[in-house]
């Protein structure tokens, strides 16, 4: 996969296949859209001409410019994990718009002649159920269907992805992983939700109670961190799939003020501080609790530790 930051580099191609958005997590309602963005450029053109698929998106998440949530938002993905998951999904070409304050103020018919007509040469444009473009969100599949024949381009609109009888969005990941729903997330991503960071010191109290965790600090400020509790993670260290059980939250037991994410790596005894890893959330397990003391604390980090041995198969 290709990729841009900023149009000036892209030069316009034969057949594009392009779709646009923020693509926030590549859920499943969006695989659906790159699944179909594929299937339109390797069937071709008239001519027989087999296309090329263009993903447009933006960065930062438009919300945090438009709204100033710059610090309230946060995001299933970031721009490094986005791109990996498209190029997974095996799009030729990637463009990352700054998404700046003047560059919300194009309206929807100067976005599709600036952008998609003159800088990407769109032949087929590709958009998802009830999506909006251009200044003030105006422009919508109605608008692009009425006047794509003048633009010379045609457009299609992919359905709402629908698990359950329940519309997938970003959003509603998001919710579900705040409220500590990780079965509906994961369904609605179509993957383990992830997130990656540098293990860093912590007050390596694990030590002394025989569970020394990797407390990990996140990549990306914006990065969503799932709800506090227990999980059954799977640990990816330098190609390595391990396990592991993971925290998140206070410590109310030791009396912590701070939230952190700490991880015990199953069957795993090497020093990684300053070091990277991805952590795979597979499964809730409990809230957090505060317990009368260290001992029973203990106590349930074993039943916790054995119950993700269960879950990850170890």
């Amino acid at each position: 996969m290709k990729i841009y930051h900023g149009t000036d580099f892209f030069h316009p191609i034969p057949y594009a296949v392009v779709t646009s958005g923020t693509f926030d997590g590549v859920h499943l309602g969006h695989q659906k859209i790159l699944t179909r963005l594929t299937e339109i450029a390797r069937r071709g053109n008239s001519q027989a001409q087999e296309g090329e698929t263009v993903v447009l998106t933006f960065w930062p998440h438009p919300r945090t410019v438009v709204s100033n949530d710059s610090q309230g938002l946060k995001l299933l993905s970031t721009l490094e994990e986005k791109t990996e998951l498209l190029a997974e999904a095996g799009i030729d070409h990637l463009v990352v718009i700054p998404f700046t304050r003047s560059f919300s103020e194009l309206s929807s018919a100067e976005f599709i002649q600036q952008i998609l007509v003159e800088k990407i040469g769109t032949k087929k444009l590709v958009i998802g159920y009830d999506h909006h473009f251009g200044r003030n969100r105006e422009g919508s599949f109605d608008y692009l269907k009425q006047h794509a024949h003048q633009y010379g381009f045609e457009i299609e609109e992919i359905p709402r992805q629908d698990v359950a009888d329940v519309g997938v969005s970003s959003s509603k990941i998001r919710t579900a992983l705040l409220e500590g729903d990780l079965k509906t997330a994961t369904k609605f991503l179509g993957r383990p939700y992830s997130l990656s960071g540098t293990i860093v010191k912590g007050q390596q109290l694990g030590r002394t109670i025989g569970f020394p965790t990797a407390n990990i600090q996140v990549d990306d400020p914006s990065k969503l961190v799932p709800a506090n509790g227990i999980y059954a993670a799977e640990v990816i260290y330098k190609g390595e799939k391990l396990g592991g059980a993971m925290s998140i939250g206070t410590r109310p037991t030791v009396g912590g003020t701070h939230r952190t994410i700490e991880v015990f790596i199953l069957d795993f005894k090497q020093e990684i501080y300053g070091e990277h890893l991805t952590v795979r959330f597979i499964e809730y397990l409990r809230p957090e609790l505060k317990f009368d003391g260290l001992a029973a604390l203990v106590d349930q980090m074993n039943l916790d530790v054995e119950q993700s041995r269960r879950i990850l198969g170890r």
